[in-house]
Order: C-alpha cells, then sequence, then structure tokens
C-alpha cells in the first residue's frame, strides 16, 4: 500500500536530506550541485513512492549514502557530460591515485555503460555507486578468453559495488554466427570485495570468482553453463540465481557452479545463503573445476530448473570423497534430493553453521569496517 504524503514526516526528510543538503553548499563544482539537487529530487521520490527496484528500505539507503559521501572524495559519472566530472566510469577509476589508501566514491548516474572497466591492482578503496542495478548497466560483448573479455574486472582488494549491473552480451542470443563461448561479465581477484544489490548477466561463464574473500548480498547471477565459477572464497546472500538453460536447447542441461578449491587446506568455496534459483531449462547445482570443489546451497529455494541429478564429478569421477557439494534446508519443488547422486556430501549441523556463517569470509571483521 502506498502511504499518504501526509505519513512521511518533513523533520524525518530534513535529518535525511541535511547531510546531502550540506555537501551540496560546500562544493565547489557547479556540476556537483546540479547532480546532488537532483539527488535530493530522487530522494523525496523514493521516500513517497517506494518503487525503486533494490531499496525496500528507503531509509537506511538514505541514512547511508548521504552519511558516506561527505567524508570521502566523490566523484560523479554522467554519460551525458552536463552534470558529472566525467561521462565514463573507467576514467573515473583511472582519476584515483595509485596506491590509494582512502576511499573513494563513485556515484554512477543512470544508463547503460557501453564499455570494458577495470580496476587495477593497485587502486584499492574504491566504491562504485549505481542508482538500481536495472537502470545502471555497464555492457559489452568480448568473448573467447576468461581473462581478456570482462566486461568488468576488479583486480584490487577493498573495493565495493552497489545498484549496478555488469553484462556480456555477446552469447545472447545462441546461434550459429554468435555461438556459445566463455564470455565473461566480471571478474572479481581481489580480497575483500563487496556486491550489494549488483547483477551480473551473461551466458557461459557470467562471473568469474576467482580468487579472495567476497559478499554478495540481495544480487542478481544470471547464466546457462558455469555461471559463477572459480576460487573465491564467497557467501552469496538472498541472491537471485537465473538460469537461462532454454538457450542451450531441448535436452542440454546446465551448469550453475564450476568451483576451484584445488586442494584440502584452501579456504575457498562457494555458499549460497537463502538464494532463489529459478529459470528456464535445466541446470546441475554445479561441477567440479578443481579435485576439492566446495559449493553449499542453504536455505535456498529452489523451481523445477534444478535438474534432479544436482551434481556432477566432471573430471574427478572415482575421486567423488574429495568434493563438497551439499544442500541443507533447501526447499521448493527441486530441492528433493531422492534423486540426487549417491555421493553428494552430508554435512552436520555444525559445520553447516561454520560455512554459512558471515565469518566464512569475515573472520577479521573487515566487513563491519567497509562503509557499507
Amino acid at each position: 500500500m502506498q502511504p499518504p504524503v501526509g505519513d512521511i514526516k518533513s523533520s524525518t526528510v530534513s535529518s535525511l536530506l541535511a547531510p546531502t543538503v550540506a555537501l551540496m553548499a560546500s562544493s565547489s563544482r557547479l556540476a556537483e550541485l546540479f547532480l546532488l539537487w537532483e539527488l535530493c529530487g530522487s530522494i523525496l521520490l523514493l521516500l513517497h513512492a517506494k518503487y525503486a527496484e533494490g531499496l525496500a528500505d528507503d531509509s537506511d539507503w538514505l541514512r547511508r549514502i548521504s552519511g558516506n559521501v561527505a567524508p570521502y572524495r566523490t566523484i560523479f559519472v554522467d554519460p551525458s557530460g552536463r552534470l558529472g566530472n566525467f561521462t565514463t566510469i573507467q576514467s573515473a577509476i583511472d582519476s584515483v591515485p595509485s596506491n590509494n589508501r582512502n576511499w573513494v566514491s563513485i556515484y554512477i548516474k543512470k544508463g547503460i555503460y557501453r564499455e570494458k572497466v577495470k580496476i587495477p591492482q593497485d587502486k584499492p578503496y574504491i566504491i562504485l555507486k549505481g542508482q538500481a542495478k536495472k537502470t545502471t548497466e555497464v555492457v559489452w560483448d568480448d568473448h573467447d578468453n576468461i581473462v581478456q573479455s570482462p566486461t568488468f574486472t576488479s583486480l584490487a582488494d577493498n573495493i565495493i559495488a552497489k545498484s549496478i549491473s555488469f553484462r556480456n552480451s555477446y552469447n545472447n542470443p545462441v546461434n550459429k554466427k554468435n555461438p556459445m563461448v566463455q564470455a565473461v561479465a566480471a571478474r572479481v581477484s581481489g580480497d575483500k570485495n563487496v556486491f550489494h544489490r549488483c547483477g551480473f548477466y551473461g551466458l557461459q561463464d557470467t562471473l568469474w570468482d576467482d580468487q579472495g574473500r567476497h559478499y554478495f548480498k540481495r544480487c542478481t547471477v544470471q547464466g546457462a553453463v558455469d555461471f559463477i565459477f572459480g576460487g573465491g572464497q564467497s557467501i552469496y546472500e538472498n541472491c537471485a540465481i537465473s538460469v537461462l538453460g532454454g538457450a542451450l536447447g531441448p535436452g542440454v542441461t546446465g551448469f550453475i557452479t564450476a568451483q576451484g578449491r584445488s586442494n584440502l587446506d584452501e579456504a575457498s568455496g562457494f555458499v549460497f545463503k537463502e538464494c532463489n534459483v529459478f529459470g528456464s531449462g535445466s541446470a546441475l547445482l554445479g561441477r567440479a573445476w578443481r579435485a576439492y570443489a566446495r559449493v553449499v546451497f542453504y536455505r535456498s529455494n529452489f523451481t523445477d530448473v534444478v535438474n534432479p541429478r544436482g551434481w556432477d564429478a566432471w573430471n574427478f569421477a572415482g575421486q567423488e570423497s574429495q568434493l563438497t557439494f551439499s544442500e541443507y534446508g533447501c526447499y521448493g519443488p527441486g530441492s528433493d534430493t531422492s534423486r540426487r547422486v549417491s555421493w553428494e556430501t552430508k554435512l552436520n549441523a555444525a559445520t553447516v553453521n561454520q560455512l554459512t556463517s558471515t565469518s566464512f569470509v569475515d573472520s577479521e571483521g573487515w566487513l563491519s569496517s567497509q562503509p557499507l
């Protein structure tokens, strides 16, 4: 139900807007003033209409935006060139000094950005803030090489992305002139990387969760084959896992994950916590990219897009005891485990709690120290 205008207290609005207005008053850049004024208008609309996807708790979002912009250097990107400091995201990133040690917030105006975006290893502490993942999108169509093809690449530590999407448009739709090959939408190779309300769209190898500790919250990941792959140590919480199995053709089964844990001592693994798995066609929950692959789905909703077998050992048939492929407390039409592979891992409650706790990626408390 839409709240009447009178339900939005003027004092609440004033308190939420105060930090932003203060920043406007102190800014020396006319372009920033105009953009911030536009943001104030958007804030009022969000408070009243509550229509924007991904902004269910508007007041919380506003407090974080208004509270976090002022203390950090803020850069504005506007593709039209009228209101921002830069017209491309990459040029904004390039302006951040090497070996940066202070958080830099890059606010990205809604639009489609047709560019490759790369955060190099020597530029940590960058925040990318779009306006919404459905309206702020980075698109490119490179393919074949997983290192060269990503639309977005993060090599640096301490990176945050919010309310923005990354798409590799090469594979879809699949046809003779556009065959299915590796076409990465995003590569995440830095440590302590966080993605909040972001989108990752592709077909094969959509999200290369390469290495490091990562936390994905309320994100959408879409694809058909190995579309979440790599050796990262990651939690995906409240995420939408969208299977495009229908793009593969009749009778062809896809794969959601291809995890790359290569030995027993590695901490890596993918944990899907309270996620929704849905889409078209059929897909297995995962296959083993490396000999000690580890994937856990916890209290997640499975539609019938999940293939009854569940898992595939791939090149490690006969070594299934080394793999950790597990489900715990999942529900929905695709959650029936009676036809799963016989070697699916049955984890005890203590191990499940250890893997699904935020401490799996955050044992030292780095998440709480980031300006989320």
